[in-house]
């Protein structure tokens, strides 16, 4: 009886946060949903890299995550970690045992800490692989910066037009039809477009629609033609489409250059990178790719005689196809990735440079459009004050 209070003291102590010593494996997982839980980026960063230095020290694996898991906050992470060492001790991979958190380790995760456990360079692959997360949290971050000007005067300007349009244009409207004013067709389109606002059964069916017509465009947008169509869009929209494809390049070639250097297999390599481009015509570039080298085809090769070769630059190509000759893929796909990189930031740069003016004539058109259809009755009422 004791033994049950004091088993049940313990499972409180871990709903709490504490992560139970008696409680290992799939129960716990079982019990609070961490198999679809997710981490924040920082935190899979830091896990990576102090399993790496762990690692690299000598330190055993399940000692390893029993020292990392110690020093966590308590949260998802700490138990999920937990849940980790503790299928470890038991005798599985640990490839195997990440594979259980689909929504905080990625399939490329999994399938470099697979290649490391084959090689036997665990050690060297988690430490690459945690300099490829820190690039993908600082390009995001880069991206994010990058739209948050545009998004914060896109907020200002239909702030500003909603309070003229559902506050200054109502008082105005009162004057000129006090004076009988015959108002210019801008305004009257204006003020009809007050009145529609601010009547319910008008908002009622337009919100309804923009419902519907959302709702319809994610469908359709989840449909294979319309992925296929827009993900042509985006890498083809002049200015945009080139950031895109930078973004994309890059981490094809980082991946790459992670992989192979570890001792990962070509074939592997692309399977990751196929599943990690995010875009229907690179996916497609790439199984392309997979089935030329399958039928002997150098990398270089197959990619120039694979539909959707130009989307990746012949001086990328002519470098691989060096790289292979030498022996060095690894190595040059690496300077591909780094030089990529800076062309990206280059690119956001591009974006930038061109959001910014074309935001300011935006909302000035709207705003300043707004401004003249309320003054242009204003000059009139001078004249008729004075009737």
């Amino acid at each position: 009886m004791t033994g049950s209070v004091a088993t049940a003291d313990a499972k409180d102590s871990r709903l709490a946060g504490g992560c139970d010593k008696r409680c290992r494996g799939r129960a716990a997982v079982d019990g609070s949903g961490l198999s679809t839980s997710k981490v924040k980026s920082a935190e899979l960063i830091v896990f990576v890299t102090q399993l790496s230095v762990m690692l690299d020290s000598g330190v055993v694996l399940s000692e390893a995550l029993d020292a990392i898991e110690e020093q966590l906050e308590p949260g998802i992470f700490k138990a999920v970690v937990f849940d980790i060492a503790g299928l470890v001790k038991s005798g599985e991979n640990l490839s195997k045992s990440l594979a259980g958190y689909p929504r905080i380790f990625s399939p490329m995760f999994i399938s470099m800490v697979r290649a490391s456990e084959a090689s036997g360079r665990m050690a060297e692959m988690l430490g690459v692989l945690g300099e490829y997360l820190d690039f993908e949290v600082q390009t995001r971050k880069r991206i994010k910066n990058a739209l948050t000007y545009p998004a914060i005067m896109a907020a200002v300007a239909l702030v500003a037009t909603a309070i003229m349009i559902l506050f200054v244009l109502p008082r105005f409207t009162k004057i000129y039809a006090a004076r009988e004013v015959t108002l210019p067709a801008l305004t009257r389109l204006l003020v009809g477009f007050s009145n529609a606002l601010c009547n319910f059964e008008v908002m009622t069916f337009i919100l309804t629609a923009i419902v519907l017509a959302g709702t319809a465009f994610y469908y359709w947008a989840s449909s294979a033609a319309g992925k296929r169509l827009l993900d042509f869009l985006k890498i083809r929209i002049p200015v945009l489409g080139t950031m895109f494809v930078d973004l994309v390049i890059t981490r094809s070639m980082r991946i790459m250059a992670t992989m192979v250097n570890t001792g990962v297999s070509l074939l592997d390599t692309i399977e990751v990178i196929k599943g990690l481009v995010n875009n229907y015509h690179f996916e497609r570039l790439w199984e392309q790719v997979d089935k030329k080298i399958r039928d002997g085809y150098q990398l270089s090769d197959s990619i120039s005689l694979s539909q959707g070769g130009d989307l990746v630059a012949p001086g990328i190509i002519q470098m691989l196809r060096a790289g292979e000759k030498s022996g060095r893929l690894g190595e040059v796909s690496d300077k591909i990735s780094i030089f990529y990189e800076k062309k990206l930031q280059s690119s956001i740069k591009s974006v930038m440079a061109l959001i910014e003016p074309l935001m300011i004539v935006l909302i000035g058109g709207i705003i300043g459009t707004i401004a003249i259809a309320l003054l242009l009755p204003v000059f009139r009422i001078s004249t008729i004050i004075a009737q």
